[in-house]
Formats: C-alpha cells, sequence, structure tokens
C-alpha cells in the first residue's frame, strides 16, 4: 500500500532479538531437561536482552507494552523454573497455595499491561498508528 507507515527495525537490532530467541530456548531446553545450571545461567541474558528490547522501543506505546509483557512472563517463567530446580515449587506458602503459584504475580502484571493497551490505550488513541 502506498500511503501504510511502516515499522522498520535495524538489523543490528533485529540481530539482537534473534539472539534472544536463542537464550530463551536455551533455557527452556535446559527446564525441560533439567539442566540447573544452564538453565539458570540463560535467565540473565534472556531477561536482560529483553529489558533492553523494551527500552530501545520506548517510542511506540504497542511495542513498549507487549516487550514488558515479555519481560514479566520471562520473569515468572524463569522463577518457576528455579523453584522446580530447587524443589520448593510444592512448598505450601499460605494455605493451598505453594511457592511455584507466586509466578501468578509477574504473569498478571504482564496481562495487566496488554490488558490496559488494548482496553484503553487503543480506545482512546483509535486513529493513532502503531505496530500493533
Amino acid at each position: 500500500m502506498p500511503n501504510e507507515q511502516t515499522y522498520n527495525v535495524p538489523i543490528r537490532f533485529r540481530k539482537m532479538e534473534n539472539m534472544h530467541i536463542i537464550f530463551w530456548l536455551l533455557k527452556d531446553i535446559s527446564w525441560c531437561m533439567v539442566w540447573k545450571p544452564l538453565g539458570i545461567a540463560m535467565i540473565f541474558p534472556t531477561l536482560i536482552i529483553a529489558i533492553v528490547i523494551s527500552i530501545k522501543n520506548r517510542n511506540y506505546v504497542s511495542e513498549v507494552c507487549h516487550n514488558w509483557a515479555i519481560v514479566f512472563w520471562i520473569a515468572a517463567n524463569s522463577y518457576w523454573m528455579v523453584s522446580e530446580f530447587f524443589e520448593f515449587d510444592e512448598v505450601l506458602v499460605y494455605g493451598d497455595i505453594s511457592y511455584k503459584y507466586i509466578a501468578i504475580i509477574p504473569f498478571a502484571m504482564g496481562i495487566l499491561i496488554l490488558a490496559w493497551y488494548y482496553l484503553v490505550f487503543k480506545m482512546i488513541h483509535k486513529k493513532k498508528a502503531e505496530t500493533m
């Protein structure tokens, strides 16, 4: 479309995003295979790159919201992995709630960010060009 706006990603930035996917997969494969040292080590580059991506996309509300939701998802996922690795996931914190359920807090934060974006921001800025 001739009048359609585009969102371009510099190659240097795209390479960082692609490396982020590799770290994320290594973290989750390590969780699946119970490779504790590698899984724990992969938390840091996965989370750091997700934060950097969020900051670099600060000019686009859509990108910021989706990328911070990913940061919270990785944080929740990483906590859950660590709770299983160190076998405190089934230990009860309060009533029937075990430690692994604490991961719901960052998961919920990601959902709340996206809910705000789609239910508030998008409604107020219906004509604003965004990436989503």
